[in-house]
């Protein structure tokens, strides 16, 4: 598979990783759209919210859980978390991520 994502998560290409579990990785967004932009993705590669499927429900909710202990160890008091989907949605990389964003919002993700 030829997925940059999955590259990041076997650590086959490197990162600025925030944090990490058996499930998850979370890494600077290269191209921060703010303060503090992270990127969230599940190592599993599941191309969009489009491809989820039903065994998948457990594994995204664990995410937005994993979202959350971020967002306390950082201490972030308010966040945005988006989740673009389809490439007219936005999505450039056709792995699930979600952009966790905190402090102040230059750009629109």
């Amino acid at each position: 598979m030829d997925c940059l994502f999955c590259k990041i998560s076997k650590k086959e290409i490197s990162s600025d990783i925030v944090c990490e579990n058996d499930n998850f990785l979370a890494f600077k967004d290269i191209n921060p759209k703010a303060d503090f932009h992270t990127l969230i993705i599940p190592k599993k590669h599941i191309e969009s919210i489009k491809e989820l499927q039903s065994e998948d429900k457990e594994l995204i909710g664990e995410m937005f859980l994993f979202i959350k202990e971020i967002a306390r160890d950082k201490n972030l008091k308010g966040y945005k978390i988006a989740i673009n989907v389809g490439k007219e949605g936005g999505q450039f990389v056709e792995h699930l991520h979600a952009h966790l964003l905190a402090g102040e919002i230059k750009e629109v993700v």
